[in-house]
């Protein structure tokens, strides 16, 4: 809807993880090795946790993408299932069917599934995603699979990605038997406030878009409001597109985030609404206060000089005989119906500044009151 407007060959913030769009921080950087090396070591285990939204899938996607033809990967998401469905998950994933309900049978299958691609010099790997959804049976069920090697050779590999708390279940003692398998584990940590912007413009340059779209203002505000996590900083930044879009802004500032913060009600988002609402109170009155709205004031009147001006020249404009003269009255009425649309929203953007000035200056005054 925005690309042509904002001159994107496509959608820069997806929320869908697309490994060609993955921006490698520090943290991501040091992930990917940590993966990297569990696959060309053999390790049994590999675990890697992160906040929803960190970007855990989308590295996962990208290191699949990389694989080598001699691994073969199966990768399941459907983790919230009995013990029994998820060995017959885990099957299906690897295009083999269970023979019966007989669950030694099963696994003696899978085995001999393993040893077949040993002898094919085939490495074997399953990726668990959403592994924090499994149970304490499931886990279990997952462990014993590690039992399928040889006596020198791990025959099938097991990553397991989920959210922080798998990391914490794990800790427990009834599970240390599982955690004494995990070779390599790794935490994905959210970007910091320079990673965030360097990621906002990877993303835009990414889609053939120039960085300076949002402003610096705006892009202090998407770190604050984000937390770092990419979905969300994802989220923020193309709903900011498709408002800066609707009101026709070449660039995006604080005003536009602020209300797409507002619209969402902090769904998705690092911090409530009321936060950025009490940091935008504090900033207008601690840091300008009646300056800051006499400078909205004097904004407002010189607008309305403008389009005073605009109309009069299109009145003159009217009133000549030229046949040219048709062609400059219809694009200044654009113009001038463009400049409405900008004041429109800057008014407004006013009005509601002003009232959470003078909301400020009231609950100042009531704390003032209770001091004395």
């Amino acid at each position: 809807m925005y690309e042509k407007f904002y001159g994107l060959k496509e959608k820069p913030f997806r929320i869908v993880p697309n490994p060609e769009y993955l921006y490698l921080s520090s943290n991501h950087k040091q992930a990917l090795t940590y993966l990297e090396y569990g696959l060309m070591e053999d390790v049994g285990f590999i675990l890697l946790t992160g906040e929803i939204g960190t970007g855990k899938t989308t590295l996962i996607r990208h290191i699949l993408n990389e694989l080598e033809s001699d691994i073969q990967v199966a990768v399941i998401f459907n983790t919230n299932v009995s013990p029994d469905k998820l060995l017959s998950i885990i099957l299906h994933s690897f295009e083999l069917s269970a023979i019966d309900n007989d669950k030694n049978k099963v696994l003696e299958a899978f085995y001999q599934f393993l040893i077949k691609k040993y002898a094919e010099k085939k490495r074997v790997l399953l990726v668990i995603d959403e592994a924090q959804n499994l149970s304490d049976e499931a886990l279990e069920e997952v462990r014993m699979l590690s039992n399928l090697q040889s006596d020198d050779q791990v025959l099938l590999q097991i990553m397991l990605v989920g959210q922080p708390e798998l990391k914490d279940r794990l800790r427990q003692p009834r599970l240390s038997s599982f955690a004494q398998r995990i070779a390599v584990n790794f935490h994905l940590s959210p970007l910091t406030q320079p990673e965030t912007k360097e990621y906002i413009a990877f993303r835009l340059k990414k889609a053939r878009g120039k960085p300076g779209i949002f402003e610096p203002e705006a892009l202090d505000m998407i770190c604050q409001a984000s937390g770092g996590i990419p979905r969300s900083i994802n989220l923020l930044c193309d709903a900011s597109l498709v408002y800066g879009f609707g009101y026709e802004l070449k660039t995006i500032g604080v005003l536009v985030i602020e209300q797409v913060i507002k619209d969402k009600g902090g769904l998705g988002l690092d911090i409530t609404i009321g936060g950025v609402e009490e940091t935008l109170r504090a900033e207008a009155v601690e840091e300008t206060g009646p300056v800051f709205i006499e400078r909205f004031k004097a904004l407002e009147t010189t607008v309305q000089k403008l389009h005073l001006q605009m109309e009069w020249q299109i009145e003159q404009l009217n009133r000549q005989s030229d046949s040219f003269k048709d062609d400059l009255v219809a694009k200044m009425q654009g113009l001038l119906t463009n400049e409405r649309k900008r004041s429109d929203l800057l008014l407004t953007r006013y009005a509601r500044l002003r009232e959470k000035c003078k909301a400020m200056e009231k609950r100042i005054a009531l704390i003032t009151q209770k001091r004395k």
